[in-house]
């Protein structure tokens, strides 16, 4: 059942960002890219190219809701949509790693062995029972994003400032009926406790027969209130059917038969297995060093100093969701080492909308844009009625200012750094200026 499932989200996500024009808008029009770190040799393929790994995408989700060749499609899902996100991290969502992360899981779980279009032409891989841990590394991924989403927001702005909730919730106060109560201070307070509780808990609630319908309730409630609140695209949906995973096996049993009768599926599949195999070792290590990841990735942070929402230094990929409103303005200065002759750079001209708001604020993007100024400059000659000058490995400077959580903007990035002498690693930046609250 979670294999129909996923796979049907899979499809409709994949179909929404081609009818929506975002391959043409993220990946086609932009002329930079901000690869991951590590990753930066992955590149996009030229023009309406882009279009195949969405199709494929496409194709693939559908195969897999089907059960069709479902390892390979899980496969080719995995690449294509962990491909496309490597491509620039402006476009980075933790709902899109999440959809990373399960992708993978599922080319590991054998989701085929019943009512799939895989059982029909290879009957003998028909099952009615699977080992324990298909399923339970599914619910512990689902827990990882609650559970750390809910400890990122033990902090003083979410608890104590009902930041950034009360900024955004102020853009609803023209809302017939709620708008009023929207715009409330205590309303930001009740949202922001609320949503720390049901982040640190649901899952609990979720893993107990007693309290799982009213956790699930408050799951679908929790999810299509933020879904109409806040542009935060398909993740509540994703969550809300991806839960389904906590219900029994006799939850899923019936919505499977019930498909059955709809499509008038019969076959032949023995009722139990007597020996499940137990996993063999590489298993059991690759599925404890897959825990130790996901555990050890969010709180990587602490191995840095300084404030984490203003440095971002072990933001991505810990599942911090919503934490946070950032707006930055960052100037560019591209100068001569010899002459010192200095042009001011049209950001503009280099990146789209998206891509310049998300750079603003974000140190490493801050870094690779001043490199890419570099290699974009060095060479190119500027010629007035006195003189011409040719760059020669030019300097990149940058005056950043950043407001965080609705404070006043403070100087971010300082002028008199060369940032092309920096070096783009997971070291501290101490190139940042401090914090001050």
């Amino acid at each position: 059942m979670f294999r129909i499932i996923f796979g049907a989200m899979l499809l409709f996500s994949s179909l929404r960002f081609i009818m929506k024009g975002w391959v043409e808008t993220q990946y086609i029009e932009p002329k930079f890219f901000f690869g991951f770190l590590g990753f930066e040799w992955v590149k996009p393929l030229q023009g309406n190219l882009m279009y195949i790994p969405f199709i494929l995408m496409a194709i693939a989700a559908l195969f897999i809701m089907l059960g069709f060749f479902y390892r390979i499609s899980t496969f080719v899902f995995f690449a294509c949509f962990t491909y496309v996100e490597l491509l620039d991290k402006s476009n980075y969502l933790n709902h899109y790693y999440f959809l990373s992360l399960m992708s993978f899981l599922m080319m590991l779980v054998p989701a085929h062995r019943d009512f799939s279009i895989d059982a029909k032409l290879f009957p003998h891989i028909r099952r009615k029972e699977t080992a324990a841990w298909h399923i339970n590394i599914l619910k512990f991924q689902l827990a990882v994003v609650y559970i750390f989403a809910g400890i990122a927001k033990i902090n003083s702005d979410w608890l104590f400032e009902a930041q950034p909730l009360r900024t955004w919730l102020q853009a609803h106060h023209n809302l017939p009926y709620v708008g009023g109560i929207l715009k409330a201070e205590v309303t930001a307070y009740f949202f922001s406790w609320m949503g720390c509780i049901y982040d640190l808990f649901i899952v609990f609630f979720l893993m107990s027969k007693r309290t799982r319908p009213f956790a699930y309730l408050a799951v679908i409630f929790f999810h299509i209130v933020t879904w109409l609140l806040f542009p935060i695209g398909v993740f509540p949906w994703v969550m809300i059917f991806s839960t389904t995973i906590f219900f029994g096996v006799k939850f899923h049993q019936q919505l499977l038969n019930g498909l059955k009768r709809l499509f008038k599926w019969t076959e032949n599949i023995p009722e139990t297995i007597k020996n499940i195999p137990t996993p063999k070792p590489f298993v059991k290590y690759g599925i404890i060093l897959y825990i130790a990841i996901q555990i050890l990735v969010p709180l990587r942070f602490v191995a840095y100093p300084g404030d984490l929402f203003w440095n971002e230094e072990g933001f991505r990929f810990s599942w911090r969701v919503m934490l946070m409103h950032k707006e930055g303005h960052a100037t560019f200065y591209v100068t001569d080492r010899e002459t010192g002759r200095t042009i001011e750079v049209n950001n503009t001209d280099y990146l789209t909308v998206r891509q310049e708001d998300q750079m603003m604020t974000q140190p490493d993007m801050i870094l690779q844009f001043a490199k890419m100024l570099q290699e974009e400059f060095d060479g190119k000659t500027f010629s007035n009625k006195e003189q011409s000058i040719t760059l020669r490995n030019p300097a990149v400077h940058a005056e950043v200012y950043v407001s965080l959580n609705g404070r006043k903007s403070q100087l971010f990035i300082d002028k008199k750094h060369d940032l092309t002498a920096l070096s783009y690693n997971l070291k501290h930046r101490d190139w940042i200026e401090p914090f001050e609250k």
